[in-house]
């Protein structure tokens, strides 16, 4: 039955190539298609989309990865967590081996700093529950799809009355940077295959106001290759059509008005605030602070942190791969200097990370 499907898939998958091919003779104009969710950039990668499509036909890789686009300075405050004894840094796995400035977490646990990897942050409570008598600061990092978990983290925490429990806060949304990068003429954006994760929360719907103002095709995509080939096709039959809306290829899993739940827990624990984006700088309203009622779990607020002047390494272009300007083998550093074991920059870390995915299936 795998094999069957499998052939099955295969076969669906080269009959839309086809179809796109037919479909792009009847561009008058070459388009770009930005997908702005790193795990369709490892599938897109993994599956060699880009092999499959016309040359009048490009995908661009946009800021979809938040373990990438979290700037330096805020690596170098998780770093500065970790001086004090009393303290664990808790953190999903992504983060342990992003540069900061000067060091990485991973190479201050290996001086003996005490960073753990959690697979939830619900974990990171338990464990500041069983440990009263250490500080327990988890790297909140992430889109809207992790951030209704670590409000909820929070919740949990302050029912349980844990005053030794805090959050690094460093959450984004993503419906602004993308108003942002359709808006750069360099980039020529013609249309968008949506974040599937993110979209399970948001909702189709918050990607209106981009297609109607901008007049910009989107589509939310799932991850498997036929989804991504549809999601071409529908994008590209809006483009013919002279059409700009917003589509859902992806319903098996995402609605037009997501998760009002995790929305609700989000808004109760998190306020919208202006946020640094590695290679975007500083965008408003695209971050999510923690509000000054659950000020006792936010860890720059109990916390006095001695962070140095953030130094970025001039050599990593990964803020031009983010913005989607620049190829990762356009980058000097590219499967050289720079390489998962040894990486210049985030987007070589991540595993949803553009130069992560070029790195492993791209070349």
């Amino acid at each position: 039955m795998i094999f069957q499907d499998e052939f099955r898939d295969r076969a669906l998958v080269q009959n839309m190539a086809s179809n796109i091919l037919r479909m792009a003779e009847r561009l008058k104009t070459p388009v770009n298609f930005m997908e702005v969710c790193g795990t369709h950039t490892m599938s897109i990668y993994q599956y060699g989309i880009r092999s499959l499509l016309p040359e009048n036909v490009r995908l661009i890789s946009g800021p979809g990865c938040p373990v990438c686009v979290t700037p330096i300075g805020y690596v170098d405050k998780a770093l500065a967590c970790t001086a004090d004894p009393r303290t664990i840094v808790t953190t999903f796995g992504d983060m342990l081996r992003v540069p900061g400035s000067r060091s990485s977490l991973m190479e201050e646990r290996a001086k003996g700093a005490d960073v753990r990897i959690v697979y939830s942050p619900r974990d990171a409570v338990a464990l500041a529950a069983a440990k009263p008598e250490r500080r327990v600061v988890f790297l909140g990092v992430g889109f809207e799809t992790t951030t209704p978990a670590i409000a909820a983290s929070i919740l949990e925490a302050d029912k349980l009355g844990l005053s030794n429990f805090s959050v690094l806060a460093s959450h984004k949304t993503i419906p602004i940077p993308m108003e942002l990068l359709t808006s750069d003429p360099e980039l020529g954006i013609s249309g968008y295959l949506c974040p599937a994760h993110v979209s399970t929360v948001i909702g189709g719907n918050a990607y209106r106001p981009l297609a109607e103002k901008y007049k910009i095709p989107c589509v939310v995509t799932g991850f498997e290759p036929a989804d991504v080939m549809q999601g071409i096709e529908m994008l590209l039959a809006q483009i013919l059509s002279g059409e700009s809306k917003v589509e859902i290829q992806y319903r098996r899993a995402v609605s037009w008005e997501g998760n009002p739940k995790a929305r609700a827990i989000v808004d109760q624990v998190f306020e919208p605030c202006d946020t640094d984006w590695r290679g975007l700088g500083v965008l408003p309203g695209t971050g999510m602070a923690i509000r000054a009622c659950y000020a006792g779990f936010d860890t720059e607020r109990i916390l006095t942190l001695d962070v140095p002047e953030a130094v970025e390494n001039p050599a990593c272009l990964c803020g031009e791969v983010l913005k989607g300007k620049l190829a990762p083998f356009g980058c000097p550093l590219f499967a050289t200097l720079c390489t998962p074991e040894s990486p210049v920059g985030a987007c070589m870390v991540s595993s949803e990370g553009t130069c992560a995915a070029a790195y492993k299936y791209g070349r």
